[in-house]
């Protein structure tokens, strides 16, 4: 491949002035967003570059930390990508093995530095036992898919958007469709509202979930909405309250749920849910309960890589401490008989298998189904989901 190597340098230098002012104090795609207003000089290619050279490094973890930032940089560049001006300018020798699979280019780095991967995820032995960890840990080098769900009735049209504007996809089912990460959907004003971006996990979480018309919901750690939209997709004529411990995230809800032209009348409610909440919710019961507990995140990483340096194991347990709050304090909420959904974005056992554990064991509800959602095996995010009813 053809490079130039003054330019390369620059922006070398580029990635390393960012990864030195980066104190991991707020997610780094905020860090950018403000990094480029501060360095406009920059224009349009360079931060697509500066973006995918950080981002690649971060997926190093802690690996190879006794050699320059540089050749971390190397490294990362020629695990994760097929053709790298860094690594033909710095490496050139390494070029010829730069199209070859994932697992080659791992044994080729081996060969010459020494086993990583653990390294790289240095958290194993805390996985959901259904987590296979080798594959796990490699799934950190690809960028993961743009997921999106298209809304019923919708499905033709969106397809044939996206084929009119030449934008590659791929049908995982009627619904559910996996762009090139980085597809800028924004463009195709034609499609708002027609569409959410979901990744392919978080639309399987409900897929076991039964939900009668006319029933009553709750999504008490709503966020923005992505699972209440997703309980509306499956049946929208129910009774649904949303509630947050931010007002701010419950704003975003309106916007969304607005976009999605969401017909279904909806309540909500401000509530810190790490404190019982009976003075506000008074008599209200639920026939379904959905908890998509604060987490990790620990299986989303494979999109916010910072997460493998920043990451210090004693967060799961402030986790797990929640997660068990939370569900203590709703359980009272659920009528007999009927659903909570138990959901992380986690891969960490004790945020999963040993909260089910405690609500079966603690709380008296009884265990239907649980499974981790593996998608590290299709560029998605892995999550996991519990089933309960109350007796």
């Amino acid at each position: 491949m053809e490079v130039n190597s003054k330019r390369v340098n620059q922006q070398v230098r580029n990635f390393e002035r960012t990864i030195q002012e980066y104190q991991f104090k707020e997610p780094f795609s905020r860090f950018l967003t403000q990094f480029y207003k501060n360095n406009r000089q920059m224009g349009s290619s360079d931060r697509r570059m500066n973006s995918r050279l950080c981002y690649n490094y971060f997926r190093l973890g802690k690996a190879f930390s006794n050699l320059s930032v540089l050749d971390r940089l190397c490294i990362a560049e020629f695990l994760c990508e097929q053709n790298s001006a860094v690594v033909a300018v710095n490496k050139p020798e390494w070029i010829e093995k730069s199209t070859e699979g994932i697992e080659e280019k791992i044994n080729f780095i081996e060969a010459q530095f020494g086993q990583f991967l653990d390294d790289v995820f240095p958290f194993t032995s805390l996985l959901s036992p259904n987590i296979e960890k080798r594959s796990f840990i490699i799934s950190h080098f690809i960028q993961p898919n743009l997921y999106i769900r298209v809304q019923k009735g919708m499905e033709s049209k969106v397809k044939k958007t996206l084929e009119k504007n030449e934008i590659p996809f791929e049908e995982l089912s009627s619904q559910t469709l996996a762009l090139p990460n980085g597809t800028n959907l924004q463009q195709l004003k034609s499609l708002d509202g027609d569409y959410e971006v979901q990744d392919w996990a978080s639309q399987q979480s409900l897929n076991e979930v039964s939900v009668p018309p006319k029933s009553s919901w709750w999504d008490c750690c709503a966020a923005s909405g992505g699972k209440s939209l997703l309980l509306l997709d499956k049946e929208s004529n129910i009774k649904l309250l949303v509630s947050d411990v931010r007002l701010s995230i419950l704003r975003n809800l309106d916007e969304r749920f607005e976009k999605a032209d969401v017909k279904t009348y909806y309540r909500k409610k401000i509530l810190d849910l790490s404190k019982p909440v009976d003075h506000i919710m008074g008599e209200d019961r639920f026939d379904g309960i959905i908890v998509d507990a604060p987490c990790t995140g620990s299986g989303t990483w494979g999109r916010t890589p910072e997460m493998l340096q920043k990451f210090k194991t004693s967060e799961i347990e402030n986790f797990s401490t929640l997660q068990k709050q939370i569900v203590k304090n709703v359980v009272p909420y659920l009528k007999s008989g009927k659903t909570l959904v138990y959901i992380t974005c986690s891969v960490f056992a004790a945020e999963n298998e040993e909260i089910t554990q405690y609500i079966t064991d603690h709380l008296g509800l009884e265990l239907e189904n649980q499974q981790a959602i593996i998608g590290y095996d299709k560029k998605a995010d892995s999550m996991f989901v519990a089933r309960f009813k109350k007796p």
